[in-house]
């Protein structure tokens, strides 16, 4: 019998685990079950999954994934030296630990929650108090569930404009009530998509063509956010008031008055004074609720994979989309809810399972693969990922200036990280879609960063690389490699470069090797 060792020191040694309640054997489990039922289905099929991603690729993956950007020549190199049978588990467990997960989540929930941002100016300059929120939950790793409530219930009068523009120095949700104009509507859609999986929109003006929904049920659902009362001052809409126990809701065009009810059709069990808000985010996280635990662990599954066991991920109810492994969501569901949902036990598990660790370099390119998760799709990088992974993989320090696009309206410099930001904010949400990432590569192949960051005077990775006297040219070669693409290079590789760079005789060859590098397709996607 093989005894974890980690498992005996999450026993005797609880604190040592990072602080995750959920470390050791349940994650390994969960792991487990995912692999035995995608395995099942490859069975079935008569499905042959790629191999298993080689350290390199799953180490650059992970990186992308947990922390938004590329280890550096020296992560990569540590790492694939690493002889040991667990490194991979215990590289999941240092990223989950460290700040850039958090500065790395804090962006996915925002795109998550505010896709708004991406096309509204005034989202997004009211978004830095939103993020600062979001910041504050991952940083205890507060349960999911507590997220969704706090969103959910949160009393707005207290409000002000201050909390919309730079938050009240803890962060606040407000934004996400602003980012909604305020509008039982928008708040009824919004919630439902993201934390229940259901696409109720359709069903605001008319019953949903295609799915269950009727338009009694929206705005049955919407009269929880009845009482949310806003104001336009100039060209914002701003906070007014909150009638926390108000829960109807007249539908527009006609004289019906909707009652606040549940998406699964039952009524609250109202008392005196009740918070409506607050009595839709106990029943949404309750745990007889048949969506909340379902949509989260998809949603989290198509990020990992690129697709969800139900596809899209806001459909999952009421419409003829059937999961592709019935089975496994309900164990992820059932799992979730069962460890506190915990977001970090769902990662921890699905990065352990074989089916995140297939490689992407699979000889088959049946687009059955992808439902069957036999091979890890490509996936383009957020314009985020995009430029903290240039910016790792050059040595590329910011010139100064602030990320919050109200900074720059008050006159202080920009970085340009944020500028770069700006340019690329419109980026769909499905991942295996990577025309963005590729307009992003285009504009750093010519822009000023990739012109800094690939100067023998300017980058600090070249001139690392150049000026080292106990690097030959191999070892020079192989930094380069190592620092964009995460892997040393092939014989063959080796090879073409060694020849490059004799022919030129310069160090410029470097430049322009480094150059082609961050431009390759290998570069600009998730593999």
């Amino acid at each position: 019998m093989v005894v974890r060792f980690s498992a005996i020191l999450a026993a005797v040694f609880p604190f040592l685990m990072l602080g995750d309640p959920a470390y050791g054997s349940d994650t390994q489990k969960l792991a487990d079950e995912i692999d035995r039922h995608i395995a099942g289905h490859w069975r079935e099929t008569a499905t042959a999954p790629a191999d298993r991603a080689d350290d390199a690729e799953f180490l650059r993956r992970v990186y992308l994934d947990l922390t938004g950007r590329i280890p550096s020549a020296e992560e990569a190199r540590t790492f694939l030296a690493d002889k040991r049978a667990d490194k991979r588990a215990r590289l999941v467990d240092t990223l989950l630990a460290g700040s850039r997960y958090v500065a790395h989540f804090t962006n996915v929930w925002r795109t998550w929650l505010l896709p708004e941002a991406g096309n509204n100016f005034q989202v997004k300059l009211q978004q830095g108090g939103f993020e600062a929120w979001l910041k504050e939950m991952l940083v205890r790793n507060a349960q999911y569930d507590e997220m969704a409530r706090e969103l959910i219930a949160f009393p707005i009068e207290g409000g002000s404009e201050v909390d919309l523009f730079i938050g009240n120095g803890s962060g606040s949700p407000l934004p996400y009530y602003a980012a909604k104009e305020f509008k039982p509507e928008n708040l009824a859609a919004g919630t439902a998509r993201v934390f229940l999986g259901i696409n109720v929109e359709c069903a605001q003006c008319h019953d949903h063509p295609f799915a269950s929904w009727k338009r009694e049920q929206f705005w049955s659902y919407a009269a929880f956010f009845s009482g949310v009362k806003s104001k336009r001052t100039m060209d914002f809409i701003l906070p007014e008031k909150d009638e926390k126990d108000k829960r109807e809701l007249k539908i527009p065009g006609t004289e019906r008055v909707a009652q606040a009810r549940f998406l699964d059709g039952s009524t609250p069990e109202w008392k005196q004074g009740a918070n409506s808000r607050a009595a839709l985010a106990e029943w949404m996280t309750g745990s007889n609720n048949p969506y909340f635990a379902r949509a989260a662990v998809n949603r989290v599954w198509a990020y990992f994979f690129g697709a969800g066991l139900i596809d899209p991920i806001d459909e999952m109810v009421g419409g003829d989309h059937r999961p592709s492994h019935p089975e496994l969501l309900d164990i992820l569901a059932r799992e979730f809810a069962a460890h506190h949902f915990d977001v970090k036990f769902l990662y921890r598990a699905i990065t352990a399972s074989q089916a995140y660790q297939l490689t992407s370099a699979s000889a088959s390119k049946s687009p059955e693969d992808r439902a069957l998760f036999a091979r890890m799709p490509l996936r383009g990088l957020t314009a985020e990922q995009l430029f903290d992974s240039v910016a790792m993989a050059t040595g590329f320090r910011d010139s100064g200036g602030s990320d919050n696009i109200l900074s720059g309206l008050l006159g202080n410099n920009r970085s340009a990280r944020a500028e770069f930001l700006t340019r690329f904010a419109n980026r769909p949400e499905r991942t295996t879609e990577t025309q963005t990432s590729i307009l992003q590569a285009l504009s750093l192949m010519n822009g000023k960063m990739m012109s800094a960051a690939t100067s023998l005077e300017r980058s600090e990775t070249l001139a690392a690389v150049v000026d080292a006297p106990f690097l030959d040219n191999e070892r020079r070669i192989e930094t380069l490699y190592l620092a964009s693409l995460s892997r040393k290079p092939e014989a063959k590789e080796l090879s073409r470069a060694l020849q490059f760079v004799r022919k030129r005789s310069s160090n410029e060859a470097y430049a322009d090797l480094f150059w082609a590098l961050l431009n390759s397709p290998e570069f600009i996607v998730n593999h």
